[in-house]
């Protein structure tokens, strides 16, 4: 189907499929578990379903609208959604329709309301602010409303429950630690876009004090900085420059997920900076590689990191900051303990495999898409 400005979409599956340890897809292959992705971008909720989804599918039925091009299985049509959508779901009463998104949300209301499909609408919120009156609205027609943070449970009219991001501990995993970016023995990296939000100016002010007391440290960023952010890049630029920096301080740009990993493996401290985060999943990848946090107290953070990981500053508060990294830098040999405590972490109660029997637990308790057996 082409919709309006040339995107193109499609549903899983065109053709039936057996996952393993599920059953054959019911009447003309739709299955019981819809995850629309209605971005063309990538983004931190794409990246979210991206890793999500295939875990799921281990065990259950799940379907992928696609509009951003996610390397994932997705291959039903549009028409097929029309021919099939009023079948009886093959397990359970109802089929499940994820969203993640507003306009998401919208299209699994037209399905159940407007086209009187057997749906159950479920949303994910991150969002660390009340929502508006649109969404507000949304989140009142929809049959469960999953928070990922108590925090971002509190900005909410309604929340079913919370459930945390998981993070791939298959993927994000130990390696073996080099200096590809510098030639120091230790790195310090910082993750996630490149903007004010982040505290990535907070986090450069801190390294430019505290990095020429610990010549054995370097740091990088990586991270997607958009046109309208390049002044602010730019600025930190100069100030790393001033300090005669540029080679122990580098901004590598947007890299692809591999690249990300590789880098994971290759610090000894992630530091997350964040004034305002909806969840803050970069920490937990760094933890699950082995590598030591150092994060503000925003987002799901204080509820993950404690001294056996890491350390955590006050949001916002540069000195503190400065203290912070001051402690952890003094220490390399704490911090190697520290990463091999988070990667124990990580794998003990915040996989991704935890994330998704959260999810399909409520899935079960909507009546629909029941475990296979």
């Amino acid at each position: 189907m082409v919709l309006p400005g040339g995107r193109s979409c499609v549903l899983a599956w065109k053709r039936p499929l057996r996952w393993p340890g599920s059953r054959k897809p019911s009447q003309g292959g739709l299955a019981d578990v819809v995850v629309p992705n209605f971005h063309r971008r990538y983004t931190g909720v794409s990246a979210t379903i991206q890793a999500l989804v295939p875990c799921q599918r281990r065990s259950r039925q799940v379907g992928l609208w696609d509009w951003g091009g996610l390397p994932l299985l997705a291959e039903f049509s549009w028409i097929d959604l029309l021919r099939h959508g009023w079948d009886r779901p093959l397990l359970g009463r109802h089929r499940i329709w994820h969203a993640r998104r507003d306009l998401e949300i919208v299209m699994g209301l037209v399905l159940k309301h407007g086209l009187r499909q057997p749906w159950k609408v479920v949303f994910t919120s991150a969002a660390p602010k009340r929502p508006g009156v649109w969404l507000q609205w949304l989140l009142g027609a929809c049959d469960a409303v999953i928070a990922t943070s108590e925090r971002s449970a509190a900005f909410l009219p309604r929340c079913t429950t919370v459930i945390h991001h998981g993070v791939d501990t298959h993927f994000y995993c130990p390696g073996e630690r080099s200096t590809g970016v510098s030639q120091n023995s230790y790195l310090i990296g910082a993750f996630g876009r490149i903007r004010p939000s982040k505290g990535t100016d907070l986090l450069v002010s801190a390294l430019v004090e505290v990095l020429p007391e610990y010549p054995q440290f370097s740091a990088f960023f990586t991270g997607l900085c958009k046109p309208s952010e390049q002044a602010y890049l730019e600025s930190m630029q100069a100030k790393i420059n001033k300090a005669g920096l540029e080679e122990r301080i580098k901004f590598l740009g947007d890299l692809e997920r591999e690249s990300v990993r590789q880098l994971y493996q290759q610090a000894t401290l992630c530091v997350a900076a964040s004034r305002r985060e909806g969840f803050g999943l970069t920490p937990l990848e760094a933890m699950a590689s082995g590598c030591a946090v150092l994060t503000s107290d925003a987002g799901v953070w204080p509820r993950v990191v404690d001294s056996v990981v890491g350390l955590r500053f006050e949001t916002g508060r540069l000195d503190d900051l400065i203290e912070k990294l001051r402690v952890l830098l003094a220490d390399p040999v704490g911090l190697l303990e520290m990463g091999r405590k988070g990667r124990e972490r990580a794998e003990a109660k915040h996989s991704l495999e935890q994330e998704a029997d959260a999810i399909h637990r409520l899935y079960l308790d909507l009546g629909g898409a029941a475990i296979s057996p």
